[in-house]
């Protein structure tokens, strides 16, 4: 039998001689030899009295074994189970040696249970224990996780399941709970320092002159202007499956996590993207998706082929596997450097063929911020034919009559003058933080994530989603609030409005029961799941008062999103960008709402 491939000691290898970004792609991690996978239900814990004790453990991912963080000894911990109209009391235990915390992700609840240590409450102090209590007034698919540290990606998170307590409008005749996620073998701090010596540490998908010549990669002009710009359009996930092991239920590809059917059910999976930095495009090859939820409340179903969920998104599917055979599940990482993998099957042993990973995209200008002008620029989904450019006068620069004649001042320099100083925002602070803005930003919801433009599919985008019932609160907008999405990669600095929590003076203020437009620009070349606690919020995406309701809202690379919020519940809550490394570096700042007339 042939020894299977061990995928780092191949990368090390690679390496050496050179040769990493075309040995990579022939070696992904699901093509390793495949299990007959593995069976089981996630542990669950429910009731009116629940125990969760946080702890270190050791993890084995597809038979190698790291050290993680678990709940009641497994990773993801337990699925935790209840029922709306119930008052929940979990007790948890932390038996680390340092503070820790769960935040309850999605759930309504008075924000001193919220869970967010410096912002809610003080954190799980070493070796005690803390109770949580909370009536549950909703339903749905949630889930919980550390906010503490970067103890999320140690394998700190945990699905929850919330049942409705009436009948529940959702007709299946089973479900599974399919948590995805990223772990590594690399403590997270080494991570985020690895990140912040060098912003594409991860990246082994740089472009190359084999690349060029296939058509997989930007023409020499084209890359030209682009390195002018000192822009990599193959940025596109800053932590990648040169680490990153993607999981399903805390199980590897090889490992094979398998969901099982009888022919003809309608199967209710739960989707929770529980990564730290991973945005997954979802598929099942040769079965439709059926979407119902999306991040815990129902909306109208909308069939779809792949449906992409930025971390920390939820979505609700029902497929309808026809005959008593095995199909794939495929969750590739939206730089198509790997997948987590797992089965539905109609038994235990069944696997079906998994599909090599796609080529990876390339970022366009529409993710530089520039609208409508990707004319001729590569792109990845946008293709056509590059123009000659002028590597001194960049094409965005041009268009806004920024170039001198002979293109004096230099390219990438004069770029960078005029964004920092002709187009910053009022209230964008001209800090280190802001490396470029978005000059030309537009609405993205309409679209695909990035790479999917070009499927061959149908693929789920925002503006599908419509609220099954009239949102509570269909008032007009008191006032409007824009806030800006601001990086720098090369010195991994990442803010909202160019400043950094630890550069904040002051909560955002707002008053209870106010209506709140709030308008989102991505002024960065990355997507980024934002999440405001202790509240829903309605995507003004062209349903009125049938807007989809979320807590999470993924920020396209260079593209904008609007939403509606009634703050209604008084108290201080986080708001942050949900990359973990992003929020770890700064973009994050704190909601405070207050009653009308006094002070909380």
């Amino acid at each position: 039998m042939i020894d299977p491939v061990d995928r780092r000691s191949l990368l090390r290898r690679a390496v050496a001689l050179g040769g990493t970004a075309a040995i990579m792609p022939l070696f992904p991690a699901w093509a390793q030899p495949i299990s007959a996978g593995i069976p089981a239900a996630l542990p669950t814990v429910s009731g009116d009295e629940i125990r969760l004790r946080i702890a270190h453990r050791m993890v084995t991912i597809d038979g190698h074994t790291t050290h993680g963080i678990g709940l009641n000894g497994t990773v993801p911990g337990p699925l935790i189970r209840l029922r709306e109209g119930q008052t929940a009391r979990l007790h948890v235990e932390n038996a680390l040696d340092e503070d820790s915390s769960i935040h309850w992700h999605g759930l309504l609840l008075p924000f001193h249970m919220d869970g967010v240590p410096g912002v809610s409450f003080p954190g799980i102090r070493p070796r005690s224990t803390f109770t949580y209590e909370f009536p549950v007034i909703q339903s749905g698919t949630y889930w919980y996780h550390s906010h503490s540290g970067l103890q999320e990606q140690l394998g700190h998170y945990g699905p929850i399941v919330i049942d409705s307590a009436g009948p529940d409008p959702i007709l299946s005749d089973r479900e599974h709970v399919l948590v995805l996620s990223d772990h590594s073998p690399l403590h997270p701090h080494i991570i985020f320092k690895k990140l912040k010596q060098m912003g594409g540490y991860f990246n082994y998908q740089k472009q190359t002159l084999a690349g060029q010549a296939a058509g997989r990669d930007q023409p020499s002009a084209e890359r030209l202007a682009w390195g002018a710009m000192r822009m990599d359009p193959t940025d596109v996930a800053d932590v990648t499956g040169s680490t990153y092991t993607y999981l399903v239920n805390g199980h590897g590809p090889q490992d094979n996590w398998t969901g099982l059917f009888a022919a003809g059910e309608r199967v209710r999976l739960r989707v929770i993207n529980a990564s730290a930095m991973t945005t997954f495009n979802v598929r099942i090859p040769g079965l439709k998706l059926t979407v119902v939820q999306a991040d815990g409340l129902p909306v109208r179903p909308v069939t779809v082929d792949e449906f992409q969920i930025a971390v920390a998104e939820t979505y609700d599917l029902i497929v309808e596997p026809d005959a008593a055979r095995a199909w794939t599940i495929v969750a590739e990482s939206v730089d198509r450097s790997g997948m987590a993998r797992a089965t539905l099957a109609a038994r235990a042993g069944m696997v079906a063929p998994v599909p090599p990973l796609r080529p990876r995209p390339l970022a366009s200008m529409k993710d530089m911020g520039m609208g409508g002008m990707d004319h001729g620029m590569h792109g990845g989904a946008m293709g056509g034919t590059a123009k000659p450019v002028d590597p001194d006068c960049p094409p965005e620069h041009a268009a806004m009559g920024h170039c001198a004649p002979g293109g004096a001042g230099g390219g990438a320099m004069a770029m960078d003058h005029s964004m920092r100083d002709m187009a910053l925002a009022p209230t964008v602070a001209d800090t280190p933080t802001v490396q470029t803005i978005s000059p030309m930003p537009v609405d993205r919801t309409g679209e695909p994530g990035q790479g999917l433009a070009d499927a061959g599919h149908r693929v789920l985008v925002y503006r599908d989603l419509a609220a099954t019932t009239r949102n509570p609160d269909p008032r007009a907008p008191d006032r409007s609030l824009t806030i800006h999405l601001t990086g720098n990669m090369e010195r991994y600095m990442w803010a909202f409005d160019g400043v950094k929590l630890s550069e904040v003076k002051a909560p955002i203020p707002f008053v209870k029961d106010e209506r709140v437009r709030v308008t989102l620009v991505n002024d960065t070349m990355m997507g980024h799941p934002i999440h405001l606690h202790g509240h829903f919020f309605e995507l003004v995406t062209g349903h009125g008062d049938h807007a989809p309701r979320k807590h999470t809202v993924n920020v396209q690379p260079g593209g904008t999103v609007t939403f509606d919020v009634t703050t209604d519940a008084v108290g201080d809550w986080a708001f942050h960008c949900h990359m973990l490394y992003h929020m770890h570096a700064g973009m994050m700042q704190v909601v405070s709402v207050r009653p009308r007339g006094g002070a909380a």
